[in-house]
């Protein structure tokens, strides 16, 4: 994930530091996993690394202590090098954006627009543009497991290189072609976020112009960079 591993849940959802899953990252030496997972995770890097685009359907769930659990779906854009766009049936009209250089997140129901630093984004969807770059598991993982699900697949499960961090697992459901079909992510917190991912398209037609975001007029825009 050297280069690329790159939102707001929901305006209640910690901020948590993922986005080091994004960017070229100091991380600690780390032992190789099993080797008996070589093969299953050099898949995954081989299908994801060879990507220019991606689409896909997701649904992501997200659970804390003393928190309602919240559900949302929609449609996710990733395009090579660094940029996403999550597009919300549920709740409709919120969109989620990254451009390779800032992070845009727009909510109708107040209108806001809230825009920060890429690098400085600690958004817990920030981690899943790994989909597209340079995917090394090894390098940006440790403490490698693996057992099978009733599908067919296999959930992977690893902690981070950097202990520095606000999460402190993320497991990966692969199927037997080396799709990534769930990510789920413990924050140090102990909330979890859970996504599944549907109808992948690989090197699907996406537009660059989809990573430009308009807001609509009347918008209160919140910049981090703007005191």
């Amino acid at each position: 994930m050297h280069e690329i591993l790159l939102l707001y849940v929901n305006t209640y959802v910690s901020r948590l530091p993922l986005v080091c899953l994004l960017f070229a990252i100091p991380a600690l030496p780390a032992p190789k996993p099993d080797a008996r997972l070589d093969p299953l995770l050099h898949g995954v890097e081989n299908r994801y690394n060879h990507a220019q685009t991606l689409k896909l359907d997701f649904s992501q769930t997200y659970t804390a202590a003393r928190r309602p659990t919240q559900v949302e779906r929609g449609i996710l854009y990733l395009r090579k090098p660094g940029k996403m766009r999550w597009d919300y049936d549920a709740p409709a009209g919120k969109v989620f954006l990254s451009d390779g250089k800032n992070t845009f997140l727009y909510t109708p129901d107040n209108k806001r627009l809230e825009k920060s630093k890429l690098k400085a984004s600690e958004d817990l969807r920030a981690p899943l543009a790994f989909l597209l770059g340079k995917l090394n598991f090894w390098k940006e993982f440790r403490e490698f497991s693996s057992q099978p699900d009733p599908s067919g697949s296999i959930w992977v499960t690893a902690s981070p290189n950097s202990e520095d961090l606000a999460y402190s697992r993320v497991e990966f459901l692969i199927a037997p072609d080396y799709q990534i079909q769930r990510v789920k992510i413990t924050g140090q917190d102990r909330s979890l976020l859970d996504f599944t991912f549907t109808n992948e398209q690989l090197n699907a037609p996406v537009s660059p112009q989809l990573f430009a975001f308009i807001p609509p007029p009347g918008t209160e825009i919140m910049d981090e960079d703007k005191p």
